[in-house]
Formats: C-alpha cells, sequence, structure tokens
C-alpha cells in the first residue's frame, strides 16, 4: 500500500482548522497550545482512522460528518513549532504538521528549606519505582472512546489557576505542576468526573492516596492526596459516583485536590474539559 506524505503548518498568527473555540458540546475546548488541546480534522471514512502521536496512539472521535483525532500537547511543547500527528486509514498513511501556538504560564520563585526539596536515599529510590509504575499507567489504552470528553467538577471547592505553574525552589527549576488544585476541606466528597474504570489505587509519596480512572482511548483522570480512597481498581464507576475523600496524603502542605487529565499519555489542563468558572 502507497504511503501519502500531507504537511499542514500554518502561521502561528493563523487559526488552524482544528483551533474552534466553541467545539461540539461533547468536546472539550481546544487550544493548541503548551498543555492544551489541539483538535485535528481526519475527514469522512467509514471506520475510525488511527492517530498516532509521538509512537502513542491518540484519541479518535466522530464529530458531525467526519473524524477528528483529540491531541494532548506537552508543556514541554515550544510555541511555533511542530508536532507530526501519523493518521493511518483504508487510503493508507499520512502525516499532519500540527503546529503549537503560545502560551505563558507563570513562575514562581519560593526559597524554603532544604528538607522540603531535597529527598532522602531512601525517598528518591521510593520515588523512582513509583514514578515508573505511573509511566506505565498513564499509558493505559483501551478501545471504546468516551461518550463524552466534558467532565464534572469532582469536588466542590475553589480551583486553582496552578496548571503550568513553573516553580523554583532555592533557585532549581521544577517540573511544572501538571494538574489543578481545589480548595476543599479534609473529608470533602471526590467523585468521578465522567464514567470509566478504575486503573489504578495507591498511596504514593508525591500523590498520596490516588484514583485513576480511565474514560477510554487514553482519556486518564487523576484524583491525588485522597483522605480516604472509596473505589477499587477494577471497579466501573459513573459519572458523580464517589470515588473518595478530600485530603492532606503525599508530599503537601495543606488539604486539597489535586486532578489532573490525560490525553495520549500527556498531561492537559482540565479547566479545557470542565464547566467555565461563574463570574459572581
Amino acid at each position: 500500500m502507497k504511503r501519502r506524505a500531507f504537511l499542514l503548518a500554518l502561521p502561528a498568527c493563523v487559526a488552524p482548522a482544528w483551533g474552534r473555540s466553541t467545539p461540539a458540546p461533547h468536546l472539550p475546548r481546544i487550544a493548541a497550545v503548551p498543555g492544551g488541546v489541539a483538535r485535528v480534522d481526519l475527514g469522512p471514512a467509514a471506520t475510525a482512522p488511527q492517530a498516532m502521536v509521538e509512537g502513542r496512539r491518540a484519541l479518535v472521535v466522530r464529530d458531525q460528518a467526519g473524524w477528528i483525532a483529540l491531541v494532548g500537547i506537552g508543556l514541554q511543547a515550544k510555541a511555533g513549532t511542530t508536532v507530526p500527528v501519523q493518521v493511518i486509514d483504508a487510503a493508507g498513511g499520512r502525516e499532519i504538521a500540527l503546529r503549537v501556538r503560545p502560551k505563558q504560564y507563570a513562575t514562581q520563585h519560593l526559597k524554603v528549606a532544604p528538607k522540603h526539596v531535597q529527598l532522602s536515599t531512601e525517598d528518591l529510590a521510593r520515588h523512582e519505582r513509583e514514578r515508573e509504575h505511573l509511566l506505565t499507567v498513564l499509558q493505559h489504552w483501551s478501545e471504546a472512546p468516551p461518550s463524552t470528553l466534558r467532565l464534572r467538577m469532582p469536588a466542590p471547592g475553589k480551583r486553582s489557576s496552578s496548571f503550568g505553574l513553573r516553580r523554583v525552589f532555592n533557585g532549581e527549576a521544577r517540573n511544572p505542576h501538571s494538574g489543578m488544585d481545589i480548595a476543599a476541606p479534609i473529608g470533602t466528597p471526590v467523585i468521578a468526573a465522567n464514567r470509566g474504570d478504575v486503573i489504578d489505587t495507591g498511596d504514593y509519596f508525591f500523590n498520596g492516596r490516588t484514583v485513576i480512572v480511565d474514560h477510554g482511548q487514553g482519556f486518564l483522570t487523576l484524583y491525588c492526596h485522597l483522605d480516604e480512597i472509596g473505589a477499587a481498581t477494577g471497579a466501573r464507576v459513573g459519572a458523580g459516583d464517589a470515588i473518595g475523600t478530600v485530603g492532606a496524603s503525599g508530599r503537601v502542605t495543606g488539604p486539597h485536590l489535586h486532578f489532573s487529565v490525560y490525553l495520549n499519555a500527556t498531561a492537559v489542563d482540565p479547566a479545557l474539559f470542565l464547566p467555565p468558572v461563574q463570574a459572581g
């Protein structure tokens, strides 16, 4: 079968076709920026094409008359660069070059006691073991697509704008924040933001007590720093089902829920999937 190559690279000032600001009700808000979600139009076909990004499957759903891929863009992506999306369908193969648009996240400089940023040999070894396990979990794939990519608020409370925040401790840069913090008292119920399967639970050094839910095709949600875990690995949960309570477990300074969303094993801004914050 002959392979076809197709490149689409638009100037950063031109909004791409997949960057609509008002997507269908079942889709997230689109933002082709670091930490955002890009819409890639794949065209009509009798069966769903496959889309690959950096060797990982991307979520593909039908929208109106055609198929689209929803691609998570990593926070490390540089504005103006392109991310190649490999598309495989009945006609063969093609490549779409997805251009990353600019977005600036805040940077916070903190001076803290060394014990808060320097791990002991034992803690570092534990973190490395857990990191490898979680990397495997985050690459989980299930074929059934999610019924919706809009999410419910997983807990009541004030949303932090901390996604993408770059922290510098004692002059040393740390990885940008990969989720949204929701301020709430210990014991506040935490619900599944969408229906899916619980694919991991555990008590981790940094994340504390954690639940990870698979909603289909690499669309995952993570709920961290829980006080209690209320769902078992392998359980099927519905949107709104209780899966735990807010806590302060793990490496935190106070109670809150850390909520993360992943597409194609890439952390993306949870705010794109949640109802907009109401003014006032």
